[in-house]
């Protein structure tokens, strides 16, 4: 799976760790990716890997859970 967000492309970054003796390595950052079923303006329900960023924001809209009467 590429680290990647479906809805606004964010991937990971480069940086460096810094120790206390300003020693530097190369490090990621990697985004905060949650895989989570979305639900399309035709009401189609799919799968898609998004940020938590696009989450929080209301971007993705998730399906409504049905209760066990209505799945009937």
């Amino acid at each position: 799976m590429a680290k990647v967000c479906d809805n606004c492309g964010k991937k990971p970054q480069t940086g460096n760790n810094v120790s206390h003796a300003n020693n530097k390595s190369r490090r990621r950052f990697i985004p905060n990716l949650q895989q989570v079923r979305a639900v399309k303006i035709s009401g189609e329900v799919y799968t898609m890997t998004v940020c938590t960023r696009c989450l929080r924001s209301g971007v993705v809209l998730k399906p409504v859970k049905r209760t066990p009467a209505e799945k009937a």
